[in-house]
């Protein structure tokens, strides 16, 4: 196994990371799947200056917004309208396509005001957009997804200067960061709290665990909804941690 080293990005709270276990076993998945993913993401794109350089980066831009508004699947364009010009966006993964839904001048604000893409890979063309735009990413490896991170990978290699690497491993990795969380969405939140953004400053539109949002990748509906209670179970911990 590849040397390790602490976190980057370390999560606001233990029990953000002790979920992942309690996850997985209700989903009956084995963490050794999730760590062959990990390790395969970080050996396919390795360089610690440059993932610690990244992290710098994100830090510094969401530390100088005044606001952060979280994107979740279920987001609608209508909802973005009425946020405050200067806020910027985080958004979970395919979720960022509502900007395309904008009046024109008002969409491209807010491509340019997109601080961070959170992504396993499964968001679609609205993933090439961002990434073309030299949007941050921080891209996921969990135990399943290794065929959608090693095709979006080149593409973000090529076009994104500010790449993390995230995991839901137990143990550090090298290069890669656990803030915590399960889905795409709440995880969003543990990397906005990891980068020392307090809770006064965030914002969270467009997050259900009723019903799936639409800009939610193919995915099994009944799973799905599982998935998503999970995500409410990670957001009640940040909701109840000072940070």
């Amino acid at each position: 196994m590849p040397a390790q080293q602490e976190t980057e990005l370390d999560p606001v709270n233990v029990a953000l990371v002790s979920i992942q276990d309690e996850v997985r076993i209700d989903f009956g998945w084995d963490l050794k799947y999730d760590l062959r993913s990990a390790i395969a993401l970080q050996q396919s794109c390795l360089d610690v200056d440059a993932v610690k350089c990244a992290t710098e980066r994100l830090v510094t831009i969401l530390q100088k917004a005044e606001e952060i508004v979280i994107l979740g699947a279920a987001v609608e364009p209508e909802e973005l309208l009425l946020l405050k010009e200067n806020c910027q966006f985080v958004a979970a993964d395919g979720s960022v396509g509502v900007f395309d839904e904008l009046p024109p001048q008002i969409a491209q604000s807010a491509w340019g005001r997109l601080s961070l893409v959170v992504s396993d890979g499964d968001g679609g063309e609205a993933m090439l957009r961002a990434s073309q735009q030299k949007i941050p990413f921080a891209l996921h490896a969990h135990g399943d997804n290794q065929d959608e991170w090693r095709e979006l990978l080149p593409v973000l290699k090529q076009n994104c200067p500010t790449l993390i690497l995230t995991h839901q491993c137990p143990q550090p990795i090298e290069g890669m960061n656990n803030p915590g969380g399960f889905t795409d969405g709440d995880r969003a939140v543990c990397i906005v709290a990891a980068c020392g953004i307090p809770h006064s400053k965030i914002r969270l539109i467009g997050f259900r665990s009723d019903k799936i949002g639409r800009w939610t990748g193919i995915t099994d509906p009944v799973r799905k909804l599982r998935k998503l209670k999970w995500m409410e179970a990670v957001l009640d911990i940040l909701r109840g941690t000072s940070f």
